[in-house]
């Protein structure tokens, strides 16, 4: 695990004990710290190691804690802990800031954060992958993967690359990225914020923390995102998968990498065919891979590293994964995508589907899905939004309400034919029906797998 001997001595408060408030218990514990923990089920206060107060100190003196620990899932916009913990002048950090805190005393290294509204934990994961097959000692934390302080320290060369959402931004005040990137901005999360410019706040927040000699990777395929990169100036590595979209900016021309479909190119006269890399197919894998692209250069990556790299690449599960072909018909999980923006490159990837989607909905339309409509033979909806989403969408395709997913892929299965693609793409939350994205796609992979 990650120590430091700055946690010697201080008293921390813990709030939630899932794998990353446990692996932030055993860290500060490891090395030296005081610690107080909770979490409101008896199960997560189970396994916290001997030595640790457990105690509900939400409602108790606060000035007594250094710092206030917290899971980023806790909503610190309605949890009272917030204002407690100010009226107090306690800070509220989470355990990527503890990392960053640990630097110092780490080898040298480097540090690559990830983030965005879509595509972070493909990219991280990419980022990750092309620097082990490039032989440089590399780690991956974060929101995916193991919890940060729960890694062996890396020896000197080696580079974190850590999946970033605006939640653990949120609780981080000093991690300087060697290289931060962002993939794009697009409406999520707004229960937690105050409308969509603070949640685009948030994410700007990343390359706000940087140092100046250090780099910034950013898409320049919508709105938000381009206005963040306009701030930076000779930081700015800008990179687009939008033929023609750029902004004006001396580093454009010197620095950026620019996705000419379907090839990448690399180093001015190199180029990679996106066919090549099987489990990076569709737009939204473009832009994942000239992000990807555009770190490895910034580290020093050789290009034909890059391309095995790329090529080789395995994906991760609930991310258009490939569960099964019978008889003719491809069956893809794609439980991760929770919103309409993240529905559309799905949609946009097979020619001939049968759309299985429903759940929580974040937004009243599908207006991000509606330019591929065209590729949906039939729509199977469930869950809570599945009346709603009917109703869009009969006017424009057959639709059937199925409400479970086991009736959804039990009648997209019976009705497929030859050269169809049973999508889960659900544009939805799971919380209605589900734990989590990562269930609902494991249950869709079991009921296919007894088709």
């Amino acid at each position: 695990m990650i120590t430091a001997r700055a946690f010697a001595g201080k008293y921390y408060a813990v709030l939630g004990l899932a794998r990353s408030g446990l692996a932030t218990v055993e860290a500060l514990v490891a090395s030296g710290a005081k610690v107080t923990a909770w979490d409101d089920k008896p199960e997560a206060r189970a396994k916290v190691p001997a030595g640790v107060e457990l105690e509900d100190f939400v409602n108790s003196d606060l000035s007594r804690f250094d710092s206030i620990i917290v899971t980023p899932g806790l909503p610190l916009n309605r949890h009272p802990i917030a204002q407690r913990a100010a009226d107090a002048g306690v800070e509220i950090i989470g355990d990527i800031e503890l990392f960053a805190r640990a630097r110092a005393e780490l080898s040298p290294h480097k540090v690559i954060g990830i983030t965005g509204t879509n595509g972070k934990s493909t990219t991280t994961a990419l980022i990750h992958h092309l620097l082990k097959t490039a032989g440089v000692p590399t780690e991956m934390g974060g929101n995916i993967g193991l919890p940060i302080l729960a890694q062996d320290p890396l020896p000197e060369g080696g580079v974190y690359v850590l999946e970033l959402s605006s939640y653990q931004i949120d609780l981080t005040k000093s991690l300087d990225c060697d290289v931060a990137v962002l993939l794009n901005i697009t409406p999520d999360h707004l229960d937690r914020y105050d409308g969509f410019e603070a949640y685009a706040a948030s994410k700007a927040r990343l390359f706000e923390m940087q140092s100046n000699g250090h780099s910034a990777i950013i898409a320049l395929d919508d709105e938000p995102s381009l206005e963040i990169a306009k701030t930076l100036g000779d930081r700015l590595i800008p990179v687009s998968t939008t033929k023609g979209r750029d902004w004006r900016g001396p580093t454009v021309a010197k620095r950026g990498l620019i996705w000419k479909r379907p090839h990448l190119c690399v180093d001015g006269d190199q180029f990679m065919d996106q066919a090549e890399w099987p489990a990076l197919q569709g737009p939204h894998n473009a832009q994942n891979a000239v992000a990807a692209a555009a770190v490895s250069q910034e580290l020093g990556i050789a290009p034909w590293r890059l391309a095995d790299g790329l090529r080789t690449y395995p994906g991760l599960p609930h991310r258009m994964e490939r569960v099964r072909e019978k008889d003719c018909v491809l069956f893809v999980n794609d439980s991760k995508a929770t919103n309409p923006t993240a529905t559309a490159p799905a949609l946009a990837a097979f020619p001939k589907i049968r759309w299985i989607l429903g759940g929580q909905a974040k937004t009243d339309n599908l207006d991000e899905c509606a330019p591929h409509f065209r590729h949906v033979r039939k729509a199977y909806t469930i869950g809570e939004a599945g009346e709603m989403f009917a109703s869009l969408l009969s006017p424009q395709m057959a639709v059937a309400e199925c409400v479970t997913l086991a009736e959804a892929v039990k009648a997209a299965a019976s009705e497929a034919q030859a050269g169809d693609t049973v999508l889960l793409s659900p544009a939805c939350a799971s919380f209605d029906q589900f734990r989590d994205f990562e269930a609902r796609g494991d249950a869709f992979r079991a009921l296919v797998g007894e088709l």
